[in-house]
């Protein structure tokens, strides 16, 4: 009985591996694609934390807004809360330059010659700290390269008119210096080397502050484009600023850069982080006497769009994540119990031999264990692939920090475990049902269901147009109903998903709309849509075939070439398709609509008309594919086998 028990079960595997792969492949594909997209957010964070750590990145920028800066008993009470190390202090002012005869909104910074916060690398990536005497930052490619040994004169006669015209005051009145003491005011400083910020980094531009009030907001951060943006960035020494007859035209410690000692509460803007935040906002505002601005990291253009955008990526995975393993179910069970339905004869010999019910069953679960299994391991290696891949992508947008080695996996297994539930669910509800019924009624198969008609027959001026072999086809189209709207759901949510990710390119091509991670991620979902939507055709093609592959025999015995028996199946293929695509598109506007209000950007509207004509044709391809690879299957099938089958 063993030795029957084991041929069995390996019959399974020899006359099912076509099941077995499209399971392995839905698995691979759905599960893949969202533990890709959902494990790159996740680098994206744990990446952006690390270099947060790495570079003492400041958790504040304190801008005072009074003319003589910080007091000394001020900056005291901050060295004093947060530690010596932690807490930096200089100018910085956005202003017009000129530069080799073109003026150049640049930003200056006045820095103290030791810094601890925001420690900045050299661009060549050698080793050593940055000399501040005179340091150009060219971070992203918004920023006009400064050459090295350019000498910038920077003339604080100038400087202060522009800061006077900023905060709406009069410009001070230098009429009253001599021509000959006009050198005072004057300072020239040249570029040295070349440096890397870790507070700007993205290649979208860096929006001025020259009012802290007008710097992005977690709520204005889409619009921070409308900001002027940043030509350069200068470093130079604190000392750099003129004295002149005793006083400073500067305050030297107009800003403080505030590193907050509990490092591990960032975490990539997590809850804690923001708590903890407003926690020490409020405790700096009780301590310090000086009217102040705060600049925090929510307000860091570079730190915040990275976030807002792995954000967005996140949301929008958890929505696929639904769409994606509701399809991948909806197909696996059927393939499924499907195949338990076609064994009916080999269960029933099973039971008359006297195997109980976990024996019969136990097979079919270790089929959908191995199969899922399978594909579940090659998934994670595509998520990782995937993951790493459009980690490099946000490397077009941003200069991208080293990326983390640990991995989280969270996605790769809710979405692993949601398949494998579904299938194994399934396989023991479909196996209960068979060992309800008697050996006996499993011996016989399933009465075929009757023809009726379909309510195109009701229509005899459409009906009566077509020709036998269209109005065969759909009669057996809409004949199994159960199965007809599964095939039907299945496309239509494939052609939905592809219809979302062509939006989203479209507003990122031509609506100049988010960024080139974006519109990469819009070109992996029509990718992996596409290929969801094949495997979906093949899969419910291929059990179709099987089941009726009497029917085919029986059309070869009459004399039907093989390009008509093709076409017999195909027409079906292309008919479920065309209706499913038929239905894919009030899916699309589902699904556009909630992509664009979880990426929040992008209008239904605004979709370009061919978006909605290359969506099908999309679909069509890859069913055309489908219909190339089941073809020798389907003039294959050996007509005697098949017709010698038990009635």
């Amino acid at each position: 009985m063993v030795k029957t028990y084991l041929k069995t079960l390996i019959r399974v595997f020899k006359k099912h591996y076509a099941r077995f792969l499209s399971v392995i492949f839905m698995v691979l594909i759905s599960v893949g694609f969202i533990s890709g997209i959902g494990g790159a957010v996740n680098k994206i964070d744990a990446s952006m934390t690390d270099y947060y750590k790495a570079r003492n990145v400041s958790d504040f920028i304190l801008k005072s807004t009074s003319s003589g800066g910080f007091s000394e008993a001020d900056i005291d009470k901050v060295r004093a809360l947060y530690g010596e190390d932690s807490v930096n202090t200089g100018m910085s002012v956005d202003v017009d330059v000129d530069i080799a005869g073109e003026k150049r909104l640049l930003r200056l910074y006045f820095l103290d010659d030791k810094q601890t916060v925001n420690l900045r690398e050299k661009k060549d990536g050698s080793e050593g700290d940055v000399k501040y005497a005179a340091c150009a930052e060219e971070s992203d490619n918004k920023l006009k390269d400064i050459p090295l040994g350019t000498e910038i004169e920077l003339d604080f006669k100038d400087i202060l008119a522009q800061l006077a015209e900023q905060e709406g005051e009069e410009a001070p009145d230098f009429s009253m210096v001599p021509p000959s003491m006009a050198g005072m005011f004057k300072r020239t400083v040249t570029v040295t080397e070349t440096a890397l910020s870790p507070l700007t980094f993205g290649l979208d531009g860096e929006p001025s502050y020259r009012n802290p009030a007008d710097t992005p907001t977690p709520e204005t951060i889409n619009e921070a484009n409308k900001l002027i943006t940043l030509d350069g960035i200068i470093y130079m020494s604190v000392d750099t600023i003129p004295v002149v007859f005793g006083n400073s035209l500067l305050p030297k410690t107009g800003d403080m850069y505030i590193a907050l000692p509990d490092r591990n509460s960032f975490n990539a803007f997590s809850s804690g982080y923001e708590n903890y935040i407003a926690e020490q906002e409020k405790v700096l505002k009780n301590e310090l006497e000086s009217e102040f601005e705060t600049i925090t990291l929510y307000k860091n253009y570079s730190f915040f769009s990275l976030k807002s955008y792995g954000e967005k990526i996140m949301g929008l995975t958890a929505f696929l994540l639904i769409v994606f393993l509701f399809i991948t179910g909806l197909v696996v069970q059927s393939n499924i119990s499907r195949l338990m339905e076609e064994e009916r004869s080999q269960i029933a010999c099973l039971r008359t031999l006297g195997y109980n019910a976990f024996k019969i069953v136990f097979k079919y679960v270790l089929f959908v264990m191995l199969a899922t299994g399978i594909g579940g391991v090659g998934a994670y290696f595509v998520g990782i692939g995937l993951s790493q891949l459009i980690y490099g992508v946000f490397g077009y947008s941003f200069v991208m920090p080293p990326m983390a080695a640990s991995m989280r996996i969270w996605f790769y297994l809710v979405a692993f475990a949601v398949i494998v539930v579904t299938a194994l669910l399934s396989t023991f509800l479909s196996g209960a049902r068979m060992m309800h019924e008697k050996p006996a009624n499993l011996l016989r198969p399933k009465a075929p269901k009757s023809g009726r008609k379909v309510i195109l027959e009701r229509m005899p001026l459409i009906w009566n147009r077509f020709s036998f072999k269209y109005k065969s086809s759909l009669r057996n189209v809409l004949r199994y109903r159960s199965r007809f709207i599964m095939t039907l759901v299945a496309v239509a949510g494939a052609m939905g998903l592809v219809l979302a990710g062509l939006a989203l390119l479209d507003m990122c091509l031509f609506g100049n709309f988010g960024s080139t991670s974006i519109m990469f991620l819009a070109a992996v979902i029509v990718v992996f849509a596409g290929l969801l939507t094949a495997v979906v055709i093949y899969t419910l093609t291929n059990i179709n075939i099987s089941e009726r592959e009497r029917e085919i025999a029986t059309l070869m015995v009459l004399g039907y070439h093989d390009r008509e028996v093709a076409g017999y199946i195909y027409r079906e293929i292309y008919i479920n398709t065309a209706v499913g695509i038929a239905f894919g598109y009030p899916f699309g506007l589902v699904f556009i609509w909630a992509v664009f209000k979880i990426i929040d950007f992008g209008a239904l509207a605004a979709v370009g008309w061919y978006v909605w004509l290359i969506a099908p044709f999309v679909t069509l391809l890859f069913t055309f594919l489908v219909t190339l690879l089941l073809r020798r299957k389907i003039v294959k099938i050996d007509m005697n086998n098949s017709l010698k089958a038990i009635e």
